[in-house]
């Protein structure tokens, strides 16, 4: 149902589709969506789209997809969950939503953060969409992997699990104030049995920074996890050179992790 005033300005079709996309109850729509509700010419579709772009009751977010909020929404136009973008631009789901998104998702901090990341294979961006700041970072095939599928709003969206966000946390610790809260955290959740070790082993075994993963095993042997767990950790460091996390060479050796450990590290 469209108020009287709303229909005032709109034209017939104009009015017809936002009738029928208020009561499908969407939020985001694409070109296709339009394609398969209205029998529109693409001349036809292309100049609808225009008018309503214009009179803001489809936002863009990118070529062929947009925000829908009628014009009963207000100024502010209708909100949309910032996890339902990341999907339109990777149809091929080679993508991840982490970082500090998935920090605070999981609980790891109360700390609410302004941008959300999206780890991908092809795209290099940084974009405001619908008042929100993505930022999605390109990495090698090698890095997406430990991820897991929620649901928002029936839509599939790809997120890291739990365990991955624990290795991202302290490869990209400065969201939460640098390495030794990081580590804080990350000790808070392996000690109260919040992860799964194994998986979490496994995930850091094939992490590609090696700094990275002589870090998680040098917590974990600490917090005593066995040794059989941490086995193929211990293998995938065995031959690296010798590390310090803090750039001295002063301290104690640890051969297992091949790292210098000293006292600040602790």
């Amino acid at each position: 149902m469209i108020p009287k005033n709303t229909s005032k300005t709109l034209g017939p079709i104009e009015t017809n589709i936002v009738a029928r996309l208020t009561y499908e109850k969407k939020t985001i729509v694409t070109t296709g969506d339009l394609d398969q509700l209205f029998k529109l010419s693409p001349e036809d579709r292309k100049q609808v789209v225009f008018r309503l772009k214009k009179k803001k009751i489809l936002t863009p977010i990118k070529r062929g997809a947009y925000v829908f909020s009628p014009l009963e929404s207000g100024p502010e136009g209708t909100g949309v969950d910032e996890l339902l973008i990341p999907p339109l631009f990777f149809p091929q789901k080679n993508y991840y939503i982490g970082y500090s998104t998935m920090f605070n998702y999981y609980g790891f901090t109360e700390q609410l953060f302004q941008t959300v990341y999206v780890l991908n294979t092809t795209m290099r961006m940084e974009r405001i969409i619908c008042g929100v700041s993505y930022k999605f970072i390109k990495v090698p095939e090698n890095r997406i992997y430990g991820q897991e599928v929620i649901k928002v709003k029936d839509t599939d969206v790809v997120v890291s699990s739990k365990e991955r966000t624990l290795i991202d946390l302290l490869y990209f610790n400065k969201p939460v104030g640098g390495i030794n809260s990081a580590v804080l955290v990350f000790k808070q959740i392996v000690e109260e049995k919040k992860c799964d070790i194994k998986k979490l082993v496994e995930y850091a075994t094939r992490f590609p920074n090696i700094t990275t993963r002589k870090r998680i095993g040098l917590i974990l042997d600490e917090l005593g996890t066995v040794d059989t767990t941490l086995s193929l950790l211990i293998k995938s460091v065995k031959k690296t050179a010798v590390s310090s996390f803090n750039g001295s060479r002063k301290g104690k050796l640890n051969k297992i992790w091949r790292v210098i450990v000293n006292d600040s590290q602790k």
